[in-house]
């Protein structure tokens, strides 16, 4: 018995051991993982939305990264007809069942950043993180450039330091300057981003304009990510429905059966 209770002990001690290593290392990821992400605003089911960020994502994504698991066709799920598909969106094809692939050349793209722009079909679900969602990081990603003269290309961001890419929306948005305080910490004094910006250079949108357009950019990413999800999702409930319905029919059919059995 005493062997029993002690073996019991042990294997609890186990335990709140392992959950406490495993406390102490979320902590000391989410201490260490860098600017905390924004909440993306979940657009996946408005239609003028998403339309909104195709064509966003068409015009400035596009031109040097690929989507080469996406045709352009399937944006008739969103209400573009192939008409407009042609008229305003076929910018690397002329062919509306093509995959959105990117006219830039993957040896110069490489020379010119240091690395191979990556394919932007899946990113809105692979970047999901201890910080949120794909859709998050990119939300987060995209509204965090800033000038930086020590950068060959000139840009830089809070959410990936030393970013390859220079600003593709930086038109849209100006040029924005983060806010930094001086810190202490583990003794030894730190900038610290304050959530701030100072607008250096005005865009031509507003800072509101600007988010809501992220947004709609970041809504479609994620469509396409995976664009039969909200389909997914209705007929998933439909189902779940259906079993809990059956579930009542079998069992009053079970009683039925096994009333008279002895």
């Amino acid at each position: 018995m005493k062997k029993s209770i002690s073996g019991w002990l042990a294997a609890l001690g186990l335990v709140i051991g392992l959950a406490s290593g495993l406390t102490f290392s979320t902590a000391a990821s989410a201490e260490s993982g860098g600017l905390a992400w924004d909440k993306a605003p979940n657009k996946t089911n408005d239609v003028a939305a998403l339309q909104n960020g195709a064509k966003l994502f068409v015009n400035y994504c596009l031109n040097c990264h690929s989507a080469a698991f996406m045709r352009f066709n399937r944006l008739q799920d969103i209400g573009i007809s192939e008409q407009q598909i042609k008229d305003n969106l076929l910018f690397t094809t002329e062919k509306v069942g093509e995959t959105m692939k990117a006219n830039i050349d993957a040896r110069q793209a490489k020379e010119w950043f240091g690395t191979t722009p990556p394919d932007l079909t899946l990113v809105a679900r692979s970047r999901a993180g201890h910080g949120g969602t794909g859709a998050d990081y990119l939300y987060t990603y995209l509204r965090t450039y800033y000038r930086d003269d020590t950068k060959a290309t000139g840009w830089n961001n809070l959410a990936f330091p030393s970013v390859a890419m220079p600003n593709p929306l930086w038109e849209l948005q100006g040029e924005r300057r983060p806010i930094h305080a001086k810190v202490e910490q583990h003794g030894h004094e730190a900038d610290v981003f304050t959530g701030k910006w100072e607008q250096v250079t005005p865009g031509t949108m507003t800072p509101l304009q600007f988010d809501t357009a992220v947004g709609d950019l970041v809504s479609y990413m994620e469509w396409m990510a995976e664009p039969a999800q909200n389909t997914r999702i209705r007929i998933g409930v439909w189902v779940l429905l259906f079993l809990s319905m059956s579930v009542i029919f079998v069992w009053r059919l079970n009683a039925s059966y096994w009333k008279d059995v002895k």
